[in-house]
């Protein structure tokens, strides 16, 4: 067929014309998926390989109830994990425990250590959107001072005054080295929380639980769950996470601590997913948590185990007696029977936590572990003793705790002692304290605390706890001492002198187990588990 030339050129235009149509919608369907060539699927596939999707919730066991959520008032493991994600102090510690700045922006110390200038990080606010200022600061330090155990004497006749909004002035009466080692402390932690709360807080505790965290209290159902939602105003530290210190990201929207306190549904929940991190697994399941697919054991550094010994009534109240106590007792099978393997404990008569190794001592030695229950006979027959009883205390959501108050109740049965052993749950044993009169011997676990003064079994306001002029009078020494090294020689004395006293019977310590899945991303066990910077995958 014979077209003239135009008719030509027209058909070439047009079939040029579909070719770059074409062309145009291919390359429009590329971009779409990615660029570079990729197809819509192919992207996708990488973008799951890239960032893998995350829950918002974070499910947490937790072994006992607490007692509060006040962090000053209690020292409990319960308390001081889950209230450490709603409040923050001025000064906490890196993973060294060394004293570092939080909610302080910066401190100074005066040559004397009588003088310390607190410089605010401005702009904090508080969980009922309030911003921080140095009168919150001011009102939370001295209500920290009148009901925690921890402070000693350094801060007796100490003046807090406020230089504007974010500068705070510390002025004690006497000098002391101790002071921020005090103040860092992560245990009955100095929290600092808004004033009006604190003045109008009753004698148990603080009726609102507010503070600066990354976290806040959204709900707490009794016998259940403790609800925490993230804070969308907190304001994060700039440095690297270290210990306690530094960068505090909630990477979840909300944590339960579901209240569980059966070992067995701890594990079981664990093992099927519906819990994602669980307290206080017995050691003796160490082996089933590594051949368990998707679970990992946790070691978490574990506290100082004590006998804590009623040293104001009752037979423990007399100290012969309780050098019979000491004497009777066999710590290698009392810790072997609460941890499972020698793995997981440790023997030591230092007072002070072994890895605070500026003040771990060995002095009064030879008190320790003598495990001569012949003599023990000898010794009762010697001291009249006609079979008053002896009360044990223990709960049974520390398994360990329990394991120990049976081999001590036994081990004390075994050389005539009338010995019972009495088995609470957490917060009755906590209540039970205080009732002097019907108690000798109490089963717990110290945690580790930065310098001596802040061990409550050495505190006379401690029920049941020590009243002996000599061991307050040291501590005090200790205290107001501005010279390390003479205060490490003055723990030494003292160490020896009450391994004699014996307030208590450090049995050692012992590592605690815990249970982890393996989409549990981040998380920390510095002095305890933390949950900041902690995320979960689905």
């Amino acid at each position: 067929m014979n077209l003239p030339k135009s008719t030509w050129k027209l058909i070439l235009i047009m079939f040029l014309a579909l070719i770059v149509i074409v062309g145009c919608s291919n390359d429009s369907n590329n971009n779409s998926s990615g660029g570079d060539g990729q197809t819509a699927n192919e992207d996708n596939e990488d973008n799951e390989e890239e960032e893998t999707k995350k829950k918002s919730v974070l499910n947490i066991a937790l072994d006992a109830t607490p007692p509060t959520l006040d962090q000053p008032k209690n020292s409990a493991t319960a308390t001081r994990d889950v209230s450490r994600l709603i409040f923050e102090s001025l000064i906490t510690t890196d993973a060294e425990l060394k004293p570092q700045p939080m909610l302080a922006e910066s401190y100074e110390v005066s040559e004397d250590s009588k003088s310390y200038t607190f410089h605010l990080r401005e702009g904090i606010k508080f969980h009922n959107g309030e911003e921080m200022t140095s009168e919150d600061v001011i009102a939370s330090m001295k209500r920290w001072l009148e009901v925690t155990n921890l402070s000693g004497s350094i801060f007796d006749g100490a003046e807090w005054t406020a230089d504007g909004d974010y500068t705070v002035h510390l002025e004690l009466a006497t000098p002391s080295a101790l002071t921020i080692d005090t103040m860092a402390t992560s245990k009955n932690a100095p929290a600092i929380m808004p004033k009006e709360i604190v003045e109008n807080a009753p004698a148990e505790g603080v009726d609102e639980i507010i503070g600066t965290g990354p976290f806040k209290l959204e709900e707490w159902r009794t016998d259940a769950f403790i609800h925490l939602t993230k804070y969308d105003d907190y304001q994060m530290r700039d440095e690297e996470p270290d210990g306690l210190w530094g960068r505090r990201e909630a990477l979840v929207e909300d944590i339960y601590f579901h209240l569980v306190p059966d070992s067995s549904t701890r594990l079981a929940g664990l093992q099927s997913g519906e819990y994602d991190f669980a307290y206080s697994i017995p050691a003796d399941n160490y082996d089933i948590l590594q051949n368990t697919d998707g679970v990992e054991p946790v070691l978490v550094p574990g506290s100082n185990t004590i006998l804590k010994l009623n040293n104001v009534e009752r037979m423990a109240g007399d100290k012969e007696f309780r050098k019979i106590i000491n004497t009777a007792l066999d710590y290698e099978e009392i810790m072997l029977a609460a941890f499972a393997s020698p793995d997981f404990y440790w023997l030591d008569s230092s007072y002070m936590h072994k890895d605070v190794l500026e003040w771990a001592s060995s002095a009064g030695n030879e008190n320790f572990n003598i495990n001569d229950p012949e003599k023990a006979k000898q010794m009762l027959e010697d001291y009249g003793y006609d079979g008053e009883e002896v009360v044990i205390m223990a709960t049974r959501d520390y398994e360990y705790m329990y394991q120990i108050g049976v081999v001590v109740n036994e081990q004390l049965t075994n050389v005539g002692i009338n010995s019972r052993l009495d088995v609470y749950d957490w917060p009755t044993l906590d209540e039970m304290e205080s009732k002097t009169a019907e108690w000798d011997i109490e089963v717990m676990g110290i945690s580790m605390t930065s310098t001596p003064p802040q061990l409550l079994m050495l505190s006379p306001t401690w029920a049941g706890g020590v009243n002996d002029e000599k061991i307050t009078g040291m501590l005090k020494e200790i205290e107001s001492s501005t010279d390390l090294d003479q205060a490490h020689q003055l723990w030494d004395e003292l160490q020896e002198y009450a391994w004699d006293y014996l307030p208590i019977i450090n049995l050692g310590g012992g590592n605690t187990l815990y249970g982890i899945t393996d989409k549990v991303e981040g998380l920390e066990v510095p002095l305890g588990a933390v949950f900041w910077n902690t995320s979960v995958n689905e």
